[in-house]
């Protein structure tokens, strides 16, 4: 086989596959931002002003408590604490990173989740990501410390959980499966994998499992979708 002829055909499937990423992630979302209006960025918003609130509030001591008790989620509070503090967690951001860069990722992890998925299906995937990050520490403090390289040890559990971050990456891997875009996973999902080697703590083991969980996510709507596909040109042929 011509190498000229190999190198030609490998161009145009990398070609194809970034023109079909870019209509699937930047075009397409526009187009529904555009035919919809800025309406159709609520989730987007409402997640920012909540990040912006809950910051602002936790910058004085008694906000701070409050912050805490309202969202805050570790790995040693009662599970039923912990599920109900979820959903507000969501919205707290780990005040020891920029919070302003943190914004920018999370508006456009909603927004574009939500023009692409809709409201419903984006609160799904943001919220199942952040559970299983938060669920993941649980299992990790019960196998122990050093336990097949996953183990924790019992003090982790005073470590508040990941806040919007698991929520942002697991949309932005969600989306890299469903519309097809291997660029956008390997940012998001080979970030989480780098981070977690350089540095080994449990935000980047709870971004990981995020990560693997709207993977799951993706790959059984794929699934569902191709089955529904062929069911369909199954019952066309058959009326035919």
């Amino acid at each position: 086989m011509p190498r000229g002829g190999a190198f030609s055909r490998a161009l145009a499937f990398v070609g194809r596959t970034l023109r079909g990423e870019w209509y699937g992630i930047v075009v397409d979302p526009l187009r529904q931002l555009r035919r919809r209006g800025p309406a159709a960025l609520l989730l987007a918003f409402v997640a920012c002003a909540g990040v912006i609130f809950f910051h602002a509030i936790a910058q004085h001591r008694t906000g701070a408590i409050a912050v805490r008790v309202l969202g805050g989620v570790q790995g040693d509070l009662p599970l039923w604490l912990a599920l109900l503090r979820t959903p507000v967690s969501l919205y707290v951001p780990a005040l020891d990173l920029p919070v302003w860069a943190g914004i920018t990722q999370l508006f456009l992890a909603f927004a574009l989740a939500e023009l692409a998925l809709g409201r419903r299906r984006t609160l799904l995937i943001a919220y199942a990501s952040t559970l299983a990050g938060t669920l993941s520490a649980r299992v990790m403090m019960a196998m122990g410390p050093g336990r097949w390289g996953l183990g924790v040890p019992p003090e982790i559990g005073q470590v508040l959980d990941t806040g919007p971050s698991a929520a942002v990456v697991g949309l932005f891997t969600y989306l890299s499966v469903v519309r097809r875009a291997p660029v956008v996973f390997t940012l998001t999902g080979g970030s989480m994998v780098l981070e977690s080697i350089a540095k080994p703590n449990l935000a980047g083991r709870e971004h990981l499992i995020a990560v693997a969980a709207a993977l799951v996510l993706g790959l059984l709507h794929e699934r569902g979708r191709r089955r529904r596909r062929a069911a369909a040109g199954t019952r066309d042929t058959a009326s035919a």
